[in-house]
């Protein structure tokens, strides 16, 4: 079942909705779950709440498989480059001509300082990080890969497609190499050939050798065909829900 529920985002004192998954049984039970953070909410489970008329198919993929779990879209701002500074901890200058601050340390604290409480506090979660992932793409995938990195110490896991990391490379490097990433961290970077270039693939190969030298685990994924698109992003997701959470792939 999908639960959309109205929440203010601190950082601009705006409505922003959560989309969250449940398990159809959920209230027939008391089992507690893992939980799943997704930025870009409203793309997650319905064509109808998706930005372009597609959405990642995940309440479907959810709710046939084996595995149980909650999952909180939070959606973004919709208005002028709202998107693009709730989603970059690193000053961006493209689509950005006002040159806006760009708040996603903010977005950050505000997800585990209000969102993450009030989800265990409400739901029947697992709280601990190694019970604790979050996922995006583009943007969000760039949130995803930093929050993972520079908040290990509340998400073990991580699905990042076609982040846009390219114009951060810096800067996400030195928050890489400054940060203590937990041996049990598992993150999943990808990225389609339609949207590639040689940088695309050569910083994703940096990051995940970053990664796998500061002790945690990664996988890469460059997606044969695929573009920068809901439509085949919905097609990774068996891919990294299964990597992320199966214990041994």
């Amino acid at each position: 079942m999908i639960i959309k529920r109205d929440f203010i985002y601190t950082p601009k004192r705006k409505k922003r909705k959560l989309h969250i998954y449940l398990p159809d049984n959920y209230y027939e039970t008391e089992e507690r779950y893992p939980v799943m953070y997704f930025f870009d909410g409203h793309n997650l489970f319905y064509e109808e709440d998706a930005t372009y008329g597609k959405s990642w198919g995940l309440k479907t993929f959810l709710d046939g498989w084996g595995k149980s779990m909650i999952i909180v879209g939070m959606e973004c701002g919709h208005e002028g480059v709202e998107r693009l500074c709730e989603y970059s901890p690193y000053f961006v200058t493209f689509s950005n001509p006002k040159r806006e601050k760009c708040m996603g340390e903010e977005t950050f604290q505000w997800i585990i300082e209000e969102i993450k409480p009030i989800i265990d506090r409400e739901y029947r979660t697992w709280p601990f990080r190694e019970c604790t992932g979050i996922g995006g793409s583009s943007m969000g995938g760039l949130m995803a890969l930093y929050g993972a990195v520079y908040h290990n110490r509340w998400f073990s896991k991580a699905a990042c497609l076609s982040s846009a990391i390219g114009f951060c490379m810096q800067s996400l490097m030195k928050d890489m190499i400054s940060s203590e990433i937990n041996p049990d961290t598992r993150i999943y970077l990808s990225w389609g050939t339609k949207e590639a270039s040689n940088h695309t693939y050569d910083c994703n190969v940096k990051v995940a050798e970053k990664i796998q030298e500061k002790g945690g685990n990664v996988k890469i994924d460059c997606q044969v065909g695929g573009g920068h698109c809901e439509a085949d992003w919905e097609k990774l997701v068996p891919e990294f829900m299964y990597y992320l959470w199966e214990t041994g792939r």
